[in-house]
């Protein structure tokens, strides 16, 4: 069985991007008053690894350290230099057709965790993050004109059968708003 923060280390790097302390707390099966202490131990942890726990009042995620700035900027140069893999390709695709998306559509369209390829539309300049306006916990990814330029077209309804398709996704949010009123 894991220690707390041997169970932390997991599911801050599963998530791949912030988590709630309360939240991480509540998985781990913790009080909120020890999420600190388990925090503390894995930073220690984590010390010359490449990796640090960042902490904010609320939130909690894992990083690359500073110390290993160096060796992540030439990695990034090497990936921005590369074309665009499958799954960004897909996750542009996602992103493009539903008129801007969370991680949690994303992933559900492509049914798998997204955050690497949307990290990488993000560093290439390809997709932006704004506060999605139905709810400000969560972040809403939308198209650049880079990517619009990327892909040869001026807007968004300028891709093949964004009509048809726009009118289909529409429906069915509307069938599964009825369904989960009901």
């Amino acid at each position: 069985m894991l220690t707390p923060p041997a169970a932390a280390h997991a599911l801050l790097f599963a998530s791949g991007e912030p988590l709630e302390r309360k939240r991480v707390a509540l998985l781990l099966g913790i009080k909120e008053t020890e999420i600190g202490l388990v925090l503390k131990a894995l930073t220690d942890s984590l010390k010359g690894s490449g990796v640090a726990v960042i902490e904010t009042e609320t939130d909690v995620e894992l990083r690359t350290a500073s110390e290993a700035a160096l060796i992540v900027k030439k990695f990034r140069e090497n990936e921005l230099a590369r074309d665009l893999g499958k799954a960004s390709l897909e996750t542009l695709a996602v992103i493009a057709y539903q008129a801007g998306a969370t991680r949690g559509e994303i992933d559900w369209v492509r049914g798998v965790n997204s955050s690497a390829s949307v990290r990488t539309l993000l560093m290439r300049g390809l997709i932006e993050g704004r506060e999605d306006e139905h709810d400000r916990r969560r972040i809403r990814y939308y198209l650049t004109t880079e990517a619009l330029a990327h892909l040869g077209i001026k807007s968004a309804a300028d891709l093949p059968r964004a009509g048809e398709l726009s009118a289909a996704a529409a429906a069915i949010k509307r069938e599964e708003t009825i369904q989960a009123t009901e």
